[in-house]
């Protein structure tokens, strides 16, 4: 089937705005969402700055049966897949149950949940573990939830790449269009800032030490020294173009194409597998490096990581060939959600004829990069290519573009 995937609906939870709009509307200004961790007591642990979804209260949005066997990571999920469907003017119950499906990314499951069983389990014994704690904390609990809460029965799974999950789904949920699916809910929305999650964040060894919020996540600066990690992300709605023009319905963009690697061995000597990735992606779409507008970067902010990324950049587009930016820099790294929210960003920039900015990076002229700093850059955008690391190895890109009239 010769379907073309595009996205008519974008619902974010984002650590500096809830919703589509109050999101770009901070980060086309550059307000910023990292702040001290109030999630838990922080002050024991090297790392204490996060990038917290604020002002989300949970009883505003969901049932009250929902509350108890859901991780907070989900109910943003949930949430955020509301707003995606409500933007893409689809009421589920109106729509033949397995022509819809759910394509969600992961990276930990609700580790939050996880923890408060295991504490009552350990201090209270096993009658005191709530039978939730079966399905909860598991990877594909928000593809689960989300399915049964609007009753999209067709292709449903869950994708665990960390960060570069965040546009696998988005690459699979296309292809399920592609076989005749006619709608898909996809994206990654993550996050794990309790005790149990960031003890596990901490021993990958790349979170920032610094207290100081606009000086913590510098990716591409020579005082590079980690990431901030954080919560949240995006869920797009995909469905075929035909469709979506027969409902009358805004398209944000299309889904061109998609690249996915995976790294060698470290110390193997063998080239990382980053450059092949946005190869891949570009040839899919069949464009051609001069015709991409903006890349948004993975930006890990580990210098090691940092000059993979650049390097690779620069060799598909030459030295300054191609804006760059890093909005993730006001979020923090959001793990599955964060590829996710730069897509949701990068269709949102194709909208406007905007480029959104990185902050608090002084670039270093070692890196060769044209990085869109401090002010948003007013050029039209027809073409984004989305670039995303996961740890471990994982390499993921992809182009989205203004879709044809």
């Amino acid at each position: 089937m010769n379907a073309t995937p595009v996205v008519t609906g974008l619902g974010i939870t984002a650590p500096n705005g809830l919703g589509t709009e109050e999101y770009w509307a901070a980060t086309r200004e550059g307000i910023s969402g990292l702040a001290a961790i109030t999630r838990f007591d922080a002050e024991g642990y090297p790392a204490r700055l996060a990038g917290e979804v604020s002002g989300f209260v949970p009883e505003d949005h969901l049932p009250s049966r929902l509350l108890p066997q859901t991780d907070r990571m989900t109910q943003l999920a949930l949430v955020a897949s509301d707003w995606a469907l409500a933007d893409a003017e689809v009421r589920p119950e109106e729509w033949a149950r397995f022509d819809l499906g759910v394509v969600t990314a992961s990276s930990a499951g609700g580790f939050e949940f996880g923890q408060g069983e295991l504490k009552n389990l350990w201090s209270k014994g096993g009658q005191y573990v709530s039978a939730y704690q079966s399905f909860a904390w598991f990877y594909a609990v928000n593809t689960g939830q989300i399915s049964i809460r609007h009753g999209m029965r067709g292709p449903g799974s869950v994708l665990v790449s960390d960060q570069a999950g965040g546009l696998d789904v988005v690459a699979q949920a296309g292809r399920q269009i592609r076989n005749g699916t006619r709608l898909v809910l996809t994206g990654g929305v993550d996050g794990s800032i309790c005790p149990w999650g960031w003890v596990a964040q901490l021993a990958g060894g790349r979170l920032s030490t610094s207290d100081e919020p606009d000086r913590a996540y510098r990716p591409f600066d020579a005082e590079a020294a980690g990431h901030v990690s954080g919560e949240g992300g995006a869920m797009l709605v995909l469905e075929d173009a035909a469709t979506a023009r027969a409902r009358g319905v805004r398209i944000y963009g299309e889904i061109a194409g998609h690249g996915s690697t995976f790294d060698p061995k470290p110390g193997s000597g063998r080239a990382p597998g980053l450059q092949r990735a946005i190869e891949r992606a570009l040839s899919q779409a069949e464009l051609t490096p001069d015709q991409i507008d903006v890349v948004f970067a993975d930006a890990a902010g580990v210098p090691e990581l940092d000059r993979i990324e650049a390097d690779a950049l620069s060799a598909v587009f030459g030295p300054r060939g191609v804006p760059v930016t890093a909005p993730k820099t006001m979020t923090g790294r959001l793990h599955a959600g964060a590829a996710s929210l730069d897509l949701a960003a990068a269709l949102l920039s194709i909208r406007d004829g905007l480029i959104p900015p990185t902050t608090n990076v002084d670039p270093s002229g070692d890196y060769a990069l044209d990085l869109v700093i401090d002010e948003p850059r007013v050029l039209p955008v027809g073409a984004a290519l989305v670039v995303a690391r996961g740890h471990g190895g994982f390499n993921s890109a992809m182009v989205v573009r203004r879709a044809a009239d």
